[in-house]
């Protein structure tokens, strides 16, 4: 490609100069003109004064250099300049990942093959990037390495920056819950601090974007370097930092009304609102202070359930108006059902006596018609019947559930209904994480618990769980 630039000269008179074209590595900073065969760096210019010369550098842009930092140098006589910027190179590549578990129980041997890399030879033009093999005796490690993903996922609608408002939580939450956890993290980060000052990663813009275009880039060179960056994204001052950042960000998308929209300018969803509640209600029910303490988060909080409560509200009065006469009939449907699990977490927030009459009358709509529902949504009719005390229903939901599982030695305890769809409660990583947590608390069932956190860890991808919602569920 011509790579081109432009002198001005803003001098009294004509000058005539030389102009210089270098290249780094926008990661390490080393020269690597060579490589681009800048070999004639170095050009002649002339410029008439008050008007402009252009620069042209003939270079080849080679293969494996995710980004690249150009610093073009311009001198006459006494008169110099020079402009600096990084720049990424897209590729037209793909990166495909191939995940195997490898489940072991017990002393033996077992063989595993990865057939589509045996296959994979017979491409003219695949390049092979890594080998990785991971291994660890405590599992929620894998969660902790997933917090980089949802932190620095580069979007900007409502859910991802709650996902980053949530990690950041749980983060605070889990290094102050123990100084043996902070000093891991705190060796982790000492041992090569410097590995995090260059200029590509003080570029936030253009780390975004290298993370999109080639996610390889960015990619831990080795163990030691991945437990660097989740250690510098555990630092307190950086956390602090990024849950103020997300707090204020949370803050202006929500709307006077106390709903939020996807992105800001459209109108209030009913059920990203109900998510972020959620979202508030998981934190707060594991303990994460920062939900009920910090005076904006919970001013924050009961506006997003107001607005849910004018809504159910709205939905009851409408039924009554339109269906008097069939009020038995199923009129419950996912978001009412969303809302009763959303509401279930802050039940100490007061309700008027039309809203308990409503809460009241989708209960019994709950109660009668469960069995309609997918089992993510009878698993948030389980927890919220629980919660507000019916019973009976909780566990017979439960057992219902329990009875369609498939129990397998290597995938744990699952669904084979479970495989995704189009809409929100037919997310399979969010409806496994959701009957955990049903089958935890209304059940205490230890056993089927580890057994579905068995399947829920097979389904993680290299550094996440495929989307920001699912990973922080």
């Amino acid at each position: 490609m011509t790579f081109t630039a432009k002198v001005s000269n803003l001098a009294e008179k004509d000058l005539s100069g030389n102009a210089q074209l270098l290249l780094f590595n926008a990661l390490t900073m080393n020269p690597i003109d060579a490589l681009f065969k800048n070999d004639k760096a170095v050009i002649p210019f002339t410029t008439k004064k008050g008007q402009s010369a252009r620069l042209a550098w003939n270079i080849v842009i080679p293969e494996g250099i995710g980004a690249v930092t150009y610093r073009v140098v311009a001198k006459a006589e006494n008169f110099t300049d020079g402009e600096e910027m990084a720049l990424p190179i897209l590729t037209n590549r793909m990166l495909v990942t191939e995940s195997m578990p490898l489940p072991s129980k017990g002393i033996g041997t077992k063989d595993f093959t990865f057939s589509k890399l045996i296959n994979s030879s017979s491409s003219s033009t695949i390049k092979h990037h890594k080998l990785t093999l991971e291994y660890t005796s405590n599992p929620a490690w894998y969660a902790i390495q997933a917090m980089p993903y949802m932190m620095e996922y580069p979007y900007e609608c409502a859910e991802q920056t709650f996902t980053r408002y949530y990690s950041n939580s749980l983060a605070s939450s889990i290094v102050n819950s123990s100084p043996k956890i902070k000093a891991v993290f705190d060796n982790w980060k000492q041992q090569s601090p410097e590995a995090f000052m260059s200029n590509l990663e003080k570029n936030q813009e253009l780390k975004s974007l290298l993370l999109q275009e080639t996610p390889w880039v960015l990619n831990a060179q080795d163990e030691g370097e991945r437990k660097k960056r989740v250690a510098l994204l555990f630092d307190l001052n950086k956390m602090d930092n990024e849950l103020t950042k997300a707090m204020r960000k949370l803050q202006k998308a929500q709307v006077a009304n106390g709903g939020w929209p996807w992105f800001p300018g459209m109108p209030e969803s009913r059920y990203i609102t109900q998510h972020i509640i959620t979202g508030m209600g998981h934190l707060d029910n594991l303990g994460v202070k920062n939900v009920r303490e910090n005076a904006e988060a919970w001013k924050m909080v009961k506006k997003g359930v107001g607005y849910l409560d004018a809504r159910l509200l709205e939905d009851y009065e409408w039924t009554k108006k339109h269906y008097l006469n069939s009020m038995n009939e199923q009129h419950i449907g996912q978001l009412q059902i969303q809302y009763l699990y959303a509401r279930s977490y802050f039940k100490d927030l007061p309700m008027n006596s039309k809203l308990k009459e409503a809460v009241a009358y989708y209960q019994e709509q709950a109660k009668k018609y469960w069995m309609k529902f997918s089992i993510y949504t009878e698993g948030m009719i389980a927890l919220e019947a629980h919660r507000f005390g019916i019973e009976k229903l909780p566990q017979q939901v439960l057992a219902s559930i329990k009875e369609r599982s498939i129990l397998h030695e290597e995938l744990g305890m699952y669904w084979k209904d479970n495989v995704g769809g189009y809409y929100w409660y037919q997310a399979p990583i969010e409806t496994q994480a959701l009957l955990i947590e049903a089958f935890d608390e209304v059940n205490n069932d230890e056993t089927a618990v580890e057994d579905m956190k068995v399947w829920l860890l097979k389904q993680k991808q290299t550094t996440d769980w495929k989307t920001t919602k699912a990973t922080a569920e």
